[in-house]
């Protein structure tokens, strides 16, 4: 029996989408595979690497599209930044709103509501690295949850980050239930120089699978 799904770990600075420069995302990894049936069920921004899930099916899309709309996927995300939060742990609320030029900002009232618990470590040198779960799906939530930390990420000069070689945002482990069985993934992220340092690769180390931090509540 063929698995119902398959998991890639995305590049960064790959658009999802079919673009001038570039097919798409889902269209590569057909390429790459040789799977022709594949169906997007998630999204991740084209300067977020890491881990995306794709149905092998039209009805294990539509069962993944039913677990992300029941909050029953829990996906957790690194990202640096070169900032000190207002605060190093606890949540970002609101509500997200577009701006100007593509972007997206939040607002105390109204909006579409968007919600992420986070911890943060520091790395030494200035830099923080940030462990993000996201308890909603909104377009840019995470950088936009970053900004408002007085913390954008770097290389998110979209939203005010430092320059830098990438943009530090990567998807590093999702958890799900599947047809019964529960399924566990990590992918450490292999590009972007800040993210192979010493430093950075023992505190990944020290803090295990992030599903069994201690999440505020």
């Amino acid at each position: 029996m063929q698995p119902e799904f398959i998991v890639i770990n995305k590049p960064a600075n790959l658009d999802f989408h079919h673009t001038a420069d570039q097919i798409s995302l889902v269209d590569l990894v057909r390429i790459q595979t040789g799977l022709t049936e594949l169906f997007t069920v998630h999204r991740l921004d084209k300067m977020t690497s890491g881990i995306l899930l794709l149905a092998r099916s039209s009805e294990s899309a539509r069962y993944f599209s039913q677990l992300f709309a029941e909050h029953r996927i829990q996906k957790y995300y690194l990202a640096l930044s070169d900032k000190k939060p207002s605060k190093k742990q606890g949540w970002v609320k609101g509500g997200m709103e577009k701006g100007r030029n593509g972007s997206w900002k939040l607002v105390r009232d109204g909006g579409l509501s968007a919600v992420t618990q986070f911890f943060s470590y520091g790395l030494g040198e200035g830099q923080r690295l940030f462990v993000l779960k996201p308890l909603s799906g909104r377009t840019h939530q995470l950088r936009v949850a970053m900004k408002s930390l007085g913390s954008p990420i770097l290389g998110d000069e979209r939203y005010a980050g430092t320059a830098a070689d990438r943009g530090y945002l990567h998807a590093y482990a999702i958890e799900f239930i599947f047809a019964n069985q529960h399924y566990q993934y990590i992918a450490p992220p292999n590009s972007g120089d800040l993210f192979q340092t010493p430093q950075l690769l023992n505190t990944l180390t020290q803090l295990g699978h992030p599903s069994e931090l201690a999440w505020p509540k």
